[in-house]
């Protein structure tokens, strides 16, 4: 029987320890999320993060704009921000509205305020095996979990299913920087069957609702399964078909309950780092 890797035990670990670290600091690391538009599943996912922020201490600012924003009002709103010292880390909810130039808007947060990672100073140091301000929240989740369960990435086969520069690309690029062997496969793989069955450690990140069928999966893997959709019925489920999946895995995520709540511990632990590379501390 497979072990369960459980989300809410490492994320609650991994918050106390940023509890504990802030109410020692003279002044509170602070997060900036910027929402635009009425995105039900965004404001959401906003929520969480303010609620998670200030229960460990820290300033939690949103910043609420329309959908019809303009894209010099965004940028504005981000320049302010970036001046703004209380400030630490700086996150922009995607997906904005389809007016908004999005990566011109990453760009335009400060490399060292960038607490999401995707900015191309951060990418780019994550690609040369270089230290970032910051990595992606959700790809150095997966990491943790791996890590917390003693999961060896040396030399493995890991496949990555997906692409995107949220989980797949920068989580690539972790897994190369603990020595794994990775693939990355994406909708226009060809064999994806074939290729999936041959990995240790398989990451589905694809945003297809139980796409993942036993058909993909090596006796004995670990399975990590970094997707978060809705069925018509309105029920939460991941890229992987977790019933007939499980029995064959080693280790697996459940959905929910997996790797959605250490995305959000992360994110707080990225802006505590931020706040102690800009403090010099």
């Amino acid at each position: 029987m497979a072990v369960l890797i459980k989300g809410k035990d490492i994320s609650a670990k991994i918050k106390e320890e940023i509890r504990e670290e802030v109410s020692k600091l003279r002044t509170k690391p602070g997060l900036a999320v910027i929402i635009a538009g009425d995105d039900p599943a965004s404001k959401v996912y906003v929520s969480k993060k303010e609620q998670a922020a200030q229960a460990v201490g820290m300033k939690s600012v949103i910043i609420r704009l329309p959908e019809n924003v303009s894209q010099e009002e965004l940028e504005k709103q981000v320049d302010l921000l970036n001046n703004d010292r209380s400030i630490n880390g700086i996150l922009v909810q995607l997906p904005l509205p389809k007016h908004i130039k999005a990566d011109d808007i990453i760009q335009r947060i400060l490399p060292e305020k960038d607490v999401d990672g995707f900015h191309p100073v951060n990418l780019g140091k994550l690609l040369m095996g270089l230290k970032p301000y910051s990595v992606a929240c959700t790809p150095l989740g997966i990491i943790r979990f791996l890590e917390e369960y003693n999961i060896d990435m040396e030399g493995k086969n890991a496949v990555v299913i997906g692409r995107s520069i949220i989980v797949g690309k920068p989580l690539a690029c972790l897994l190369l920087n603990k020595n794994a062997t990775v693939t990355v496969c994406h909708s226009k793989t060809k064999n994806l069957k074939e290729i999936a069955k041959q990995a240790d450690i398989l990451i589905a990140a694809i945003g297809k609702a139980k796409f993942i069928t036993k058909d993909y999966i090596k006796e004995g893997a670990v399975v990590i399964d970094a997707g978060t959709n809705r069925t018509g019925e309105g029920k939460l489920v991941g890229d992987v078909d977790f019933e007939n999946v499980e029995p064959l895995t080693s280790y697996i995520t459940p959905v929910p309950g997996g790797v959605g709540l250490m995305t959000v511990a992360l994110l707080l632990k990225n802006t505590l780092d931020l706040y102690k590379i800009q403090n010099g501390d």
